[in-house]
C-alpha cells in the first residue's frame, strides 16, 4: 500500500471537505442571484469567508477569494505598486509565483538574501529599505521546500519604519503553525485551499484593515469589486471547511514534529544533510539532500516501493530543477539531490517510519553500487 508524504505540494482532500462540497455542487445557485438558490450560495460563501478569516486572525471583510495562491500573490503585488510603492524587495527563496510576478511587474526588483539556514538577512533588508523609493517587501512565512519559518514580525517592524508594504505568502504555514495576521503586521497575506486539505483552484488574498487592493480581473463586481467572475461556490465552500478543520486540528498538526524528527535522525545518521535543520521549521516538513544521487532517481526509487515524496522544486511540466532554496543557502553542491517529505492531516507515525526505512535502504544500495563500479574501474 502506498503512502502519501507530499502535503506541501498538495494535501489530500479531507472527508469533511468532500462532503460539504458535494452538497454545494448539488445546490448550484449563482451567488449573485436574489432567489432562494442564489441566497443559499451566497450564505455558503460568507460562511467560508468567516472560516478562512478565523484561521489567520483577520476580519471576514478582509478576505478576497481567488483561483489560488498564484493569482492572490499577483494581486497583492499589483495592489502594492498601485498604492505608491516604487520598487520590490523579494526574498531569495520565494515561490516562483511571487518572484515571477515581481519580475513581470516592470518595477525594479531587489533580491533579499538568506543565510546558510535559509533565513532572510534583516540587516541587509534594513539597509535596502533606507534607500530612496517606497518598497513592497515580499517574504513568505515559511519556505515551501525547507519549511524554514521567517522572522516576519521583525521584518514588519523594519518595513513599517520605512513606510513600505509587507506582503506575506502564508500558503505553506497556515494550518501547520499559528498564523495571526495582526501579530505578523502584514499589509497583505495569501492562502491556498489545497495546502489545507481543501480543493485545488481556490485561494484568498487577506488585507490589513485600511489597506486597499486593486482588481486584476475585470468584469462584474464580485468580491466587493476586487475579483470579477462568478464565484467558485463549491471550491470556496470546501476552502472554508478545510480552514475550519485546520484550525481545529492545529495542535495535532504541530505535534507531528516528533514523528518528523525521528525520521530525520535516521536519514541523517545514514548520511543525509538536513536543509534548514538548525532553525525553526514547519513541523510537518523534512527537506534533505545528498551529493551524488539526483532527486529524480531518489523519487523514482521511493515511488517504486510505494512512498510518494517530492523534490520540492517541480515545475509545471513535472520536470525537476535544482533546488532554489538549497542554492540560495550557498549549498549548490547539494542542489540537485534534494528530497522533500511533508506530512498532513492523513499522515501517521508509521508513514514517517516507513519513509525513513525505505530511504536508508535505497541509499545504502546506491552507495554499494557506486563502490562496485569503482572496483570495476580500478
Amino acid at each position: 500500500m502506498s503512502i502519501y508524504l507530499d502535503y506541501n505540494a498538495s494535501g489530500l482532500v479531507r472527508p469533511e471537505v468532500q462532503e460539504i462540497m458535494a452538497k454545494a455542487l448539488a445546490d448550484n445557485g449563482n451567488p449573485s442571484a436574489v432567489h432562494a438558490a442564489g441566497r443559499r450560495a451566497r450564505a455558503r460563501i460568507e460562511t467560508a469567508r468567516a472560516q478562512v478569516a478565523e484561521l489567520v486572525g483577520a476580519d471576514p471583510t478582509a478576505v478576497v477569494f481567488s483561483s489560488g495562491g498564484t493569482e492572490s500573490n499577483a494581486q497583492a503585488i499589483v495592489s502594492a505598486l498601485a498604492a505608491g510603492c516604487e520598487r520590490l524587495i523579494v526574498g531569495a527563496t520565494e515561490h516562483p509565483c511571487v518572484a515571477e510576478a515581481a519580475t513581470m511587474s516592470g518595477a525594479p526588483v531587489e533580491v533579499l538574501p538568506v543565510d546558510e539556514n535559509g533565513v532572510v538577512d534583516l540587516v541587509w533588508l534594513a539597509e535596502a529599505l533606507a534607500r530612496p523609493g517606497r518598497a513592497v517587501v515580499a517574504i513568505h512565512h515559511a519556505n515551501n521546500e525547507s519549511g524554514v519559518i521567517q522572522p516576519i514580525a521583525e521584518a514588519a517592524a523594519l518595513v513599517r519604519a520605512a513606510g513600505g508594504w509587507l506582503h506575506v505568502d502564508a500558503i505553506q504555514s497556515a494550518g501547520k503553525v499559528p498564523v495571526d495576521m495582526r501579530a505578523l503586521d502584514a499589509d497583505s497575506l495569501t492562502l491556498s485551499a489545497h495546502k489545507l486539505g481543501g480543493p485545488q483552484g481556490v485561494g484568498a488574498l487577506v488585507l490589513k484593515e485600511g489597506v486597499a487592493a486593486v482588481r486584476i480581473l475585470h468584469g462584474a463586481g464580485q468580491e466587493r469589486g476586487l475579483r470579477a467572475g462568478t464565484e467558485n461556490v463549491p471550491g470556496i465552500t470546501g476552502f472554508g471547511a478545510a480552514a475550519d478543520c485546520a484550525a481545529r486540528d492545529l495542535d495535532a498538526a504541530m505535534a507531528h514534529v516528533v514523528w518528523r524528527d525521528a525520521a530525520e535522525a535516521k536519514v541523517k545518521a545514514a548520511g543525509a544533510t538536513i536543509i534548514g535543520g538548525a532553525v525553526a521549521r514547519l513541523p510537518n516538513t523534512l527537506f534533505m539532500a545528498v551529493e551524488g544521487w539526483d532527486s529524480p532517481q531518489q523519487l523514482i526509487t521511493l515511488d517504486l516501493v510505494g512512498v510518494m515524496v517530492s523534490a520540492g522544486s517541480a515545475c509545471s511540466s513535472g520536470k525537476v530543477k535544482p533546488s532554489k532554496a538549497i542554492s540560495a543557502m550557498g549549498l549548490g553542491h547539494l542542489a540537485t539531490g534534494g528530497v522533500r517529505i511533508s506530512g498532513g492531516w492523513g499522515t501517521t507515525e508509521a508513514d514517517w517510519d516507513r519513509f525513513a526505512e525505505a530511504w536508508v535502504t535505497a541509499w545504502n544500495k546506491h552507495q554499494a553500487r557506486l563502490s562496485e563500479r569503482v572496483k570495476e574501474v580500478a
